[in-house]
């Protein structure tokens, strides 16, 4: 009887283990999609060749494009005839709380995975390591950080770009004033109207904004580089079932060689609205997290 009863127990847990996948999207974001047969995506309106808008509530970009990837995949994956997607603009400031509060169920901008972020909110993996450095007017002389000693220098409202500047061993005895945008377009109008002699942003960033320009020839990307950032798409935290989905959707791009094109596509192709491409190969950082993906932070970079 006993030992019978202890069969009983085993077979009654692994039909449990064996039920869980489909357990798991009756509840968090699959279930919230499934439901209600819509999906919203938070994006950027100037982030680079990650996310941007192209106008009348249209947006494009490497992570748009990933983010549409993983939920075409989400569809099949649930069984909808019909997925509609949502497109809701998003800011450094904001894009944290929305995605937590559930008005955004994907971000897919240029958002940092860091272990303090990490505490709110969780990252699918790595899909492109950014490097912060600074954009100055080619016009200015300023070539490093030493030189921004007594300038004006912008930074997005919500970003950690001045605090790595700030933080770093040649920023030492360097004196500067900080001046925020409300939105990364708005800091490079900063620099472009001469309101500010530098700005300090993702390298990425920064290529996308001088390539849509008037005169992008009038810019130039100089100095040390101040970190080095692992950049991903942003989910709700404690949602294990949909970040698997995220993860094995993007897991899947890589090992088709296809993750490779679509970021040739938008970072080495001519891309809207200038049509004008931003020129910016794969980084070997980028490339090491495709060929080994994973969902560490920032400071894990900074141990190396």
């Amino acid at each position: 009887m006993r030992r019978n009863a202890v069969l009983q127990g085993l077979t009654f847990a692994a039909s449990l283990c064996i039920a869980l996948p489909a357990l798991s999207q009756d509840s968090g974001t699959l279930k919230k999609i499934k439901d209600s047969a819509s999906a919203t995506m938070g994006v950027r309106e100037s982030s680079g060749g990650l996310s941007f808008t192209i106008g009348d509530g249209k947006f494009a970009g490497f992570h748009v494009e990933l983010c549409q990837r993983i939920l075409a995949d989400v569809q099949k994956q649930l069984g909808l005839a019909k997925l509609d997607i949502k497109y809701q603009p998003v800011t450094s400031q904001n894009r944290i709380p929305l995605t937590q509060n559930g008005t955004v169920d994907i971000e897919c901008g240029s958002t940092t995975n860091n272990a303090a972020r990490q505490k709110d909110v969780a990252f699918a993996v790595t899909t492109y390591v950014e490097e912060v450095r600074i954009a100055v007017k080619a016009s200015s002389g300023i070539t490093s950080i030493a030189q921004l000693n007594g300038k004006n220098v912008a930074t997005t409202t919500g970003t950690t770009s001045v605090q790595l500047l700030r933080k770093h061993e040649r920023a030492a005895g360097v004196d500067f004033k900080e001046v925020f945008g409300k939105d990364h377009a708005d800091s490079f109008l900063l620099l472009e109207s001469g309101r500010a002699d530098a700005f300090v942003m993702d390298g990425q960033i920064l290529a996308g904004n001088i390539a849509k320009s008037k005169n992008p020839a009038d810019f130039r990307i100089v100095g040390e580089v101040l970190a080095v950032e692992p950049i991903a798409i942003m989910l709700r935290k404690d949602d294990p079932a949909f970040k698997k989905a995220a993860d094995d959707s993007l897991k899947a791009l890589i090992k088709s060689g296809e993750m490779a094109k679509i970021y040739d596509k938008w970072f080495m192709q001519p891309i809207p609205p200038a049509n004008k491409p931003i020129g910016l190969p794969a980084s070997e950082a980028t490339k090491a997290a495709w060929a080994s993906p994973n969902d560490k932070p920032a400071e894990d970079y900074a141990k190396k």
